[in-house]
């Protein structure tokens, strides 16, 4: 086989060190990719070949796979999944691409959408509350006190979570992210939850739309410093 990985993270090295170890794997490509994929190797001795496609290039990363033809084209990152790569791929090359459609990206591309859905289905999630309107929020945060936790909708880079452990913590979060545009787009609406304390655990399923399988349990450690200290980080 031959395999395109969109990406240029830790999350795409670790793809394509495992992808490079099965004896199915003829050639990896990688784009944009980094130094530390470069220096992978297939089975049989090929390095992983780097492209100049950004991941969120689309009509690049489809000229590329129309000139590479791979089998198989592994998405890394959550903008181009948001973006509609894999609609793109599947509807103009046809290739097998590992991803959700646009429509299922939208779960991670705003946490209204998916928080919504939980609500609306009676899955278990902390209380929320939207706001698009930065002095309506202000108000809320200033009368419920703290701990809240202030979400930014869209993508942020896994930096969009503030949580505040007073009022003024919450009101300096809410300015942040939807007056100072810290975070852009992804700012104009945001979340206040509830918050909740406890032990993370991450349980990942990959699925074709009739069938589940289970990864192991992983859980991120996402404060800066130790013991839990600091901001959240991506």
């Amino acid at each position: 086989m031959k395999i395109l990985v969109i990406g240029s993270g830790g999350r795409e090295h670790t793809l394509c060190w495992k992808l490079a170890q099965s004896p199915r794997v003829e050639k990896l490509y990688c784009t944009p990719g980094n130094a530390g994929i470069a220096g992978v190797r297939c089975r049989n001795g090929m390095p992983v070949e780097l492209a100049s496609a950004k991941a969120d290039d689309i009509e690049g990363i489809l000229r590329l796979a129309r000139r590479e033809r791979p089998d198989l084209i592994v998405v890394g990152p959550e903008a181009p999944l948001c973006a509609g790569i894999v609609d793109k791929v599947d509807l103009e090359l046809g290739i097998p691409c590992f991803g959700p459609q646009k429509r299922g990206a939208e779960l991670e591309g705003s946490k209204v959408f998916a928080k919504s859905l939980l609500r609306k289905h009676g899955i278990p999630t902390a209380d929320f509350t939207v706001f698009s309107d930065p002095e309506k929020a202000l108000t809320y945060v200033r009368e419920h006190g703290g701990p809240l936790v202030i979400k930014a909708d869209g993508l942020a880079a896994g930096k969009g979570v503030i949580m505040a452990k007073d009022a003024a913590e919450a009101e300096a979060a809410v300015r942040r992210t939807m007056l100072d545009g810290e975070f852009g787009a992804a700012g104009h609406k945001i979340l206040v939850e509830e918050t909740l304390v406890g032990e993370e655990a991450s349980l990942l399923a990959l699925t074709d739309g009739q069938t589940l399988v289970l990864l192991p349990s992983a859980q991120d450690h996402k404060r800066v410093g130790d013991n839990d200290a600091g901001p959240n980080t991506g």
